[in-house]
């Protein structure tokens, strides 16, 4: 990581650090909102310190970095015991991808700041599919991992952020990166967009045996309400019974609308009702089948899709 250029306190070179920042945290945090919350502390932090020291520091975004990082550390720790008492699964919070909508410039956040949800870089590292896997890892495995492969921090600036040695950093990141290759299948997942597509196609039309066809007999569906809207609680596993759910939801639900949305920036679908978005759904696709779904149902993960036209 360069030294970023910086004005007489720094704050040239903090200022162009926020979206960066912004896309270290969601991944580590799986939520729009702590991330953003997790970078204001860092910049709360930064402004916080004596004017001569935010001169002595070389390279801010370093520093941020490092700041972030240990906030997201923490908080990573905390959310263990609060998802504990999470009512049903806990997904992470879906992204849109903005130029799919008719507001393709995207929101805005507070005094017009943009939204935080429209400065994520959209690729393989946000998949639902990835971050599902990061949730499985130990606090600081995610850390190493994160900062280490997606973002090519070097082993000795996250050894800042973990207050451990270089060395047993990237042994953090290899027990993670060990992880992620049990869970994911061998291959890319072609033809996504068409398995999707025929998803919606069968769910539309309730044809229960094409639904079956398209998902994998092992398949397993997760739902995410958090207590606030009607959602399985535990996972549904197998083809035939998620084939089955699915039709049941139609039935019980009139007049939704299903969309062709990507999700995390992969093919996804998004059932409204009224207007309002209900469900974003992420699949992960192998062999021309579906293996997974996750369907975010809790509204409060699902306010950047407001504004879905």
């Amino acid at each position: 990581m360069g030294t970023v250029g910086t004005g007489t306190d720094g704050t040239a070179g903090t200022d162009g650090e926020r979206r960066r920042l912004i896309n270290v945290a969601y991944r580590l945090l799986g939520s729009v909102t702590e991330a953003e919350d997790a970078v204001q502390d860092a910049y709360a932090r930064w402004y916080g310190l004596p004017r001569g020291r935010r001169e002595q520091i070389l390279s801010p975004g370093a520093w941020l970095t490092t700041v972030t990082g240990r906030i997201c550390l923490d908080r990573l720790g905390s959310a263990r015991a609060r998802r504990e008492r999470y009512v049903g699964a806990w997904l992470p919070e879906p992204l849109p991808d903005r130029t799919e909508w008719g507001s393709a410039g995207g929101g805005a956040g507070p005094a017009g700041s943009p939204d935080p949800a429209d400065q994520i870089v959209l690729d393989e590292s946000v998949s639902m599919a990835f971050l599902v896997v990061l949730e499985s890892m130990t606090p600081a495995e995610r850390v190493a991992f994160v900062l280490h492969d997606v973002f090519a921090y070097p082993f000795a600036e996250i050894a800042d952020v973990l207050g451990r040695t270089p060395g047993a950093c990237k042994q953090l990141a290899s027990s993670a990166r060990r992880r992620i290759g049990a869970a994911r299948p061998a291959g890319a997942a072609a033809g996504r967009s068409d398995v999707v597509r025929h998803v919606k196609e069968a769910w539309e039309s309730k044809d229960i045996a094409a639904l079956v066809g398209l998902l994998d007999p092992a398949a397993v569906m997760t739902a995410d309400g958090g207590g606030l809207v009607g959602a399985v609680l535990r996972p549904v596993e197998g083809g035939a019974r998620i084939a089955q759910y699915m039709v049941a939801i139609a039935d019980r639900a009139p007049g939704l609308e299903l969309l062709e949305r990507s999700v995390n920036g992969a093919p996804g679908l998004v059932a409204r009702r009224g207007g309002v978005v209900m469900t974003v759904a992420a699949f992960d696709v192998g062999a021309g089948r579906v293996n997974r779904i996750w369907a975010v149902r809790n509204p409060e993960k699902l306010r950047p899709w407001a504004a879905d036209a």
